[in-house]
């Protein structure tokens, strides 16, 4: 063996001696799998409770930080906007996994999906991007983007977002909040449609729409932007390597995410607490890891990065997931509720209207974030007094 094969071997070695968080994640999914089921059944003491409650969390939270860390290797081999793409991917494969997991058991929660749905749009939406915009404008006053990149990830996300959150509300093929079986084939078909050839826009046919302002501060900018970025990833291998630990790591997610399904319904019914929560700690969780990489964009000045970032993942949100759950209600036969209440209807359109004016300039500032964090404490204040 060459000295350069033996250094390349030695490299791999080192980089998996640091991947013992995927031994612990299916090392817990087996033992939840064999012994799960009994350990799950009575929650009734609180420190058994707190126990398993903990112990799923803080698997999951790793297993989702290390997806992303994944991703976020990928990222710098591939570059923008390839490398956020496979990020906001990997982060909405975990929405998908979990939803999924909970609706193919028990009851199948039909108003998970909605709940996920509308919490991701509200917490990325206003949280995230309003954090992203304060702590930006706080450190550097004011910064730009791409508007047109802006402009084509709303131009989707609007109507995808009504006609999937607002719309079963006013139909009448079906009772309730809910499409009939011709409506759901309609809508999963026409968004998974849209979002390819968005796709196609974003990564060949209008790319420069998705990378930062071609100045010569913008370029500057970047490349300070990179450096953290390069740096936390410096020690990259192949991208086969990092894409088949992001797999790895994505495939204990599918068992946990049934598992701590079990705690936080119980712990929802102890405390009396909206149903609406479930599907706002969901969210969190998912978004959790990605809500970083997008703050840690902002703050070294690359907003272009935070932005496709955080769209990105609100379109694929919509754009995928409402298809999944769509599909699993019509193979499955279990009911699936998408339309929102009134007064989540209305904060979802007051949102996006916000929204499509906080990105009517190529630059932001303090102002417009705080708008946005005044809309997301308004959506916490709704989950728990209406």
């Amino acid at each position: 063996m060459s000295a350069e094969a033996a250094l390349v071997k030695t490299s791999y070695v080192s980089s998996l001696r640091r991947e013992w968080l995927l031994a612990v994640a299916f090392a817990t999914t087996a033992l939840f799998l064999l012994f799960g089921k009994g350990w799950l059944a009575d929650l009734s003491n609180p420190l058994w409770f707190a126990l398993m409650l903990v112990w799923l969390f803080a698997v999951i939270m790793g297993s989702a930080f290390a997806v992303v860390h994944q991703a976020e290797s990928l990222a710098v081999r591939l570059g923008e906007p390839l490398g956020t793409l496979v990020l906001t991917l990997s982060v909405i494969g975990i929405e998908v996994m979990m939803i999924s997991a909970v609706m193919l058991t028990g009851d199948g929660k039909p108003t998970l999906a909605r709940d996920t749905m509308f919490g991701i749009v509200m917490i990325v939406l206003n949280g995230m991007v309003g954090l992203a915009l304060l702590l930006g404008g706080l450190r550097h006053h004011e910064q730009e983007y791409n508007l047109q990149g802006a402009n084509a990830f709303l131009s989707l996300i609007v109507p995808l977002t009504v006609l999937g959150l607002v719309l079963p509300n006013f139909t009448q093929a079906s009772e309730g909040p809910t499409l009939s079986a011709f409506q759901s084939i309609f809508l999963a078909v026409m968004s998974i449609a849209i979002y390819v050839i968005f796709l196609i826009i974003q990564n060949w046919r209008h790319r420069e729409y998705f990378l930062g302002p071609a100045t010569s501060g913008a370029i500057e900018r970047q490349s300070v932007a990179a450096e953290p970025v390069e740096a936390a990833h410096s020690e990259t291998n192949s991208p086969t390597y990092h894409a088949v630990l992001l797999v790895l790591y994505l495939l204990p997610l599918v068992v946990l995410a049934e598992e701590i399904a079990l705690p936080i319904d119980h712990g929802i019914h102890v405390l009396h607490a909206p149903v609406a929560l479930g599907g706002f700690l969901v969210a969190a969780l998912i978004l959790s890891p990605e809500s970083l990489s997008a703050t840690r964009a902002a703050l070294a000045n690359d907003l272009q990065r935070s932005i496709n970032i955080l769209l990105g993942s609100v379109l694929a949100s919509i754009g995928l997931t409402i298809p999944a759950v769509l599909t699993i209600g019509l193979v499955t036969g279990k009911t699936v509720i998408l339309g929102l209440a009134p007064a989540d209807s209305l904060l979802l359109v007051l949102t996006l209207a916000v929204s499509a004016l906080t990105f009517t300039k190529n630059r932001t500032n303090v102002l417009m974030g705080a708008v946005h964090i005044l809309l997301f404490l308004a959506y916490l204040m709704l989950i728990f007094e209406r």
